[in-house]
């Protein structure tokens, strides 16, 4: 306790450290109601908006926006608080018209703070999932609180729609253009290939084995054009030794036709023959071909199967958002008019601030009488030095007697 042992040294300290004391908490006491008196009360306001599920199951019907609604609350929260919406919320409320000073990323920056857009899950929602949005805004009017939540919270509801419409749109947007592309694309494989086989028409599958049967009878002809062959050049040698020599020029006369006219029909067929063989040939390049062809129709037709899938699928979703049958948000309590701040009265401020100034000037009346350790009384020489005095004098201050002495004295020279 130092050089207070009693009450009675308390007492003592507060009489000889009064201007001290006095003076911290005048001062503190003014510090305190200049800062209650400063002090701006804000006022808080809260909408609820709630999650609402789709109207129809996603087993029926599937929307085609994708994402948990915690994560597009998440971006639809950054474009809300983007500069150029908080801006526009600012010029159109009138805000912060008492503080022309403040620049625009200032205010900015004050209203971000202000405005608090949080998302709940509910008691077994799955993770991910938000079943209500609170906006929260802290101002200094209740009017504004108000005027702010709600605004805050349209903008939410209608950056969600928007969102999941535009995204919704695209969507649609994306497949019809790829079911269109891709149909173009077939029609221009199917294209070069009706070309490719009216070039190779000949080497075609199915066509083949017909071409095939007609070299074994193209074979078949020429064998028998040799042995007609040998049985005309037989008749005209036994002509020519059996025969008068004028019956025989006759005869091989017209044995010369006839070989003349097979002669005609072997090279007819021979050319015939080696257009055939040629083609055979080439058939398994042109078959190779053919099949790429026939590969990538099946891969075409494959993807356009699943962009056709897609497309009706993006068209449900689209119907879906414009129709308000998917996930949306609604109010369902709005923004009330708080009838109190939710700041410190500015009494109980002034009268903490007094309570501290009070307790600060004690504090330093105490810490005074620690740096002057003096003994005033016998139990402090006891105390401090083990010694019991004997005779104990008091204290007497002749400042006054002093005083009047000098003023008495005055006086005489005066008469």
């Amino acid at each position: 306790m130092g050089p207070i042992l009693s009450f009675q040294d308390f007492l003592d300290m507060l009489r000889r450290r009064a201007w001290v004391i006095l003076l911290v908490i005048v001062i503190g006491c003014g510090l305190s109601v200049f800062a209650a008196l400063n002090q701006k009360h804000k006022y808080s306001s809260t909408e609820v908006i709630q999650v609402v599920q789709p109207k129809i199951a996603d087993d029926l019907a599937r929307s085609t926006v994708e994402g948990t609604p915690a994560r597009r609350l998440q971006l639809i929260e950054q474009r809300v608080m983007a500069r150029d919406s908080v801006l526009n919320v600012i010029r159109e409320n009138n805000l912060y018209a008492d503080m022309p000073a403040l620049t625009d990323n200032e205010k900015v920056d004050l209203l971000r703070t202000s405005v608090n857009i949080n998302g709940l899950s509910g008691n077994g929602s799955p993770d991910g999932w938000v079943s209500v949005v609170t906006v929260t805004a802290e101002m200094p009017t209740a009017q504004q609180a108000q005027q702010i939540a709600h605004e805050f919270a349209r903008l939410t509801i209608e950056l969600s729609n928007e969102s999941r419409l535009e995204q919704a749109r695209e969507t649609l947007a994306f497949f019809t253009a790829r079911e269109e592309t891709l149909r173009d694309q077939i029609s221009r494989v199917e294209e070069e290939l009706a070309e490719y086989r009216k070039q190779n028409e000949i080497a075609l599958p199915g066509t083949l084995e017909i071409r095939r049967e007609e070299i074994t009878s193209i074979n078949s002809e020429l064998l028998g054009i040799s042995q007609e062959r040998i049985r005309i050049e037989r008749a005209a040698d036994l002509s020519r030794r059996n025969d008068r020599p004028a019956t025989a020029e006759r005869k091989l006369a017209d044995f010369n036709d006839q070989l003349t006219t097979l002669d005609a029909q072997e090279k007819l067929l021979r050319d015939r023959k080696g257009e055939l063989e040629n083609s055979l040939q080439s058939s398994p390049q042109v078959e190779r071909r053919v099949g790429a062809f026939d590969r990538e129709l099946d891969q075409l037709r494959g993807q356009l199967e699943d962009a056709s899938s897609r497309r009706t699928e993006a068209e449900v979703g689209y119907r879906l958002e414009t129709q308000s049958q998917s996930e949306r948000l609604t109010v369902i309590e709005p923004a009330n008019l708080p009838d109190y701040p939710f700041t410190r009265s500015r009494k109980k401020l002034a009268v903490a601030g007094g309570m501290v100034s009070v307790v600060m000037a004690l504090a330093l009346a105490f810490v005074l009488e620690l740096m002057n350790p003096v003994m005033r009384t016998a139990a402090h020489m006891e105390r401090d030095l083990g010694i019991r005095p004997v005779v104990s004098v008091p204290y007497l201050d002749t400042r006054r007697r002093r005083r009047l002495f000098r003023r008495d004295k005055r006086r005489d020279h005066a008469a």
